[in-house]
């Protein structure tokens, strides 16, 4: 498998939020989901689980 980086740097934010995520996707993408949702106030949503999935990258 290939390492996944969701970079909160390139998705305009207020907080100017620069935390980057990296490692296995089914790591990555739990972590991305529940930061949205914590320190964005992003509601848990299908549409916003498949938005960060789709922003994930190769490392």
């Amino acid at each position: 498998m290939s390492r996944k980086v969701a970079d909160c740097r390139k998705f305009p934010s207020e907080k100017n939020c620069t935390l980057t995520i990296s490692g296995e996707e089914s790591e990555v993408l739990p972590i991305a989901i529940q930061h949205a949702i914590d320190a964005h106030g992003h509601k848990d949503t299908p549409k916003l689980r498949k938005q960060i999935k789709g922003m994930l990258k190769n490392e």
